[in-house]
């Protein structure tokens, strides 16, 4: 069992955001296709795409964080030691953490209101809750990954292994 916990670590966020940019691609080809070919489109298929593309950026900014892969000004990191690097690392984290936890409280406000008072979308006519968990989904898997990403950073600096960077852009 540990095992598929281990690969949808490693692998979760890469499989859901295939998913949900598979049904963005998929939706709108069809929806050009519509639009083009039998001069028809629908409302649902432009609230599939923008839907999805929701979800793609939230889950993408977990993996981002996961990676380490976010936009970040590191040019300080250049000057500064292995130990001075961790700690402005997990300094980071506890920042992104605190904001993320906030804005997690906050976005699932917008969810149980959708939720009790039952609204739905306009073109696919079901739950609107469904997409406005987007936002609080996104900062769980964030807050998820920050909390991963102290453990992994305290442990190198306890260690003396230089600190997990990610992969760089631009060098």
């Amino acid at each position: 069992m540990s095992s598929i916990f281990k690969a949808i670590d490693r692998n979760g966020e890469r499989w859901l955001l295939l998913v949900f940019y598979v049904m963005l691609v998929g939706t709108m080809f069809i929806e050009v296709v519509r639009r083009e070919v039998f001069s028809y489109s629908s409302i649902w298929g432009e609230e599939m795409v923008r839907y999805s593309f929701i979800y793609l950026a939230w889950i993408g900014a977990a993996s981002a964080v996961k990676e380490r892969g976010h936009i970040r000004i590191d040019v300080i990191m250049n000057y500064v030691g292995p130990r001075a690097k961790a700690l402005l690392y997990i300094f980071g984290d506890v920042v992104m953490f605190v904001v993320a936890v906030i804005a997690l409280y906050w976005s699932w406000e917008s969810v149980h209101v959708s939720w009790k008072f039952n609204s739905v979308t306009h073109g696919l006519r079901i739950g609107q809750y469904f997409f406005l968990f987007a936002v609080p989904f996104g900062f769980a898997l964030v807050t998820f990954r920050l909390v991963q990403s102290f453990l992994r950073d305290l442990s190198d600096l306890r260690n003396g292994r230089p600190v997990y960077e990610g992969d760089k852009l631009f060098d």
